[in-house]
């Protein structure tokens, strides 16, 4: 990206990263029929009672809502197609770079 100008895409900022630390202790997602599901609320239950934390209702619901936008985003990006989710849209100046390198390799 560096060699074609393409700026880095910047991550956003972070407030209350304690809910991203119990959403990964927790488990991202786990185990469900043939594939991998959100993180059910016996899950978050569990954790609850084994770390001695309570979670006010919005929190338990915060991590359950990332959980599912977690496997969702997971299962969307099989797609060979599938943009990254910090993508922007693409721009000219980038279509340009991509046919510039595209036309370098094939003429």
């Amino acid at each position: 990206m560096k060699a074609n100008g393409i700026r880095t895409p910047m991550m956003p900022p972070n407030p209350m990263p304690h809910i991203i630390n119990w959403l990964v202790e927790i488990g991202l997602s786990e185990a469900a029929g043939m594939g991998v599901g959100p993180i059910s609320w016996r899950e978050i239950n569990e954790w609850q009672r084994a770390t001695c934390v309570t979670l006010s209702p919005w929190e338990a619901r915060l991590i359950k809502t990332l959980s599912t936008t977690y496997v969702v985003e997971g299962k969307r990006a099989e797609s060979e197609n599938c943009p990254p989710p910090w993508r922007s849209e693409v721009t000219e100046a980038e279509k340009k770079a991509e046919v510039s390198s595209l036309a370098a390799v094939f003429g």
